[in-house]
């Protein structure tokens, strides 16, 4: 399939996009960590560009392909965090909100706001978003993987 736009972005939106980015990357939440809650987000809504952002950020800011190819299944590998994990159920609950899911339950944000500070927890919760945001306008739009913007 071809890509049904060349950019939806004008100035205005890049530089509001770049100033929530900012926001993002300054909450103190490991860049590793940012990338990766990217990538499992991107995988959930099967956004490949994302996807293919997600791994090349990750890997410029020093992930391991071992990691990077157990996100999809971090409930089952010994290779995260109690930190990471909770990242990733949040990143989940928040991201699976369709169907009567259940959304992000107590248990799921006590863990998170156990192992983040608030300023860290508004980060993770923008860099969530903002992921959930870019996989419905790649879909919408058609964008191929390929691209690290």
């Amino acid at each position: 399939m071809e890509p049904r736009m060349k950019s939806i972005a004008s100035p205005e939106v890049s530089a509001g996009i770049g100033q929530l980015l900012k926001a993002v990357h300054s909450g103190g939440v490991d860049p590793r960590l940012l990338s990766m809650i990217h990538l499992r987000v991107s995988q959930i809504n099967s956004c490949a560009p994302c996807a293919y952002s997600a791994i090349a950020s990750a890997k410029k800011a020093g992930e391991t392909d071992e990691r990077l190819h157990a996100v999809a299944t971090w409930r089952e590998t010994p290779f995260f965090t109690d930190e990471e994990r909770a990242a990733f159920a949040l990143a989940e609950a928040a991201t699976r909100i369709q169907d009567n899911a259940p959304g992000v339950t107590d248990p799921v944000w006590d863990a998170a706001a156990d192992h983040f500070s608030e300023a860290q927890l508004g980060a993770i919760i923008l860099e969530i978003g903002l992921t959930n945001m870019f996989n419905r306008i790649n879909h919408t739009t058609r964008e191929q993987a390929g691209k690290t913007w």
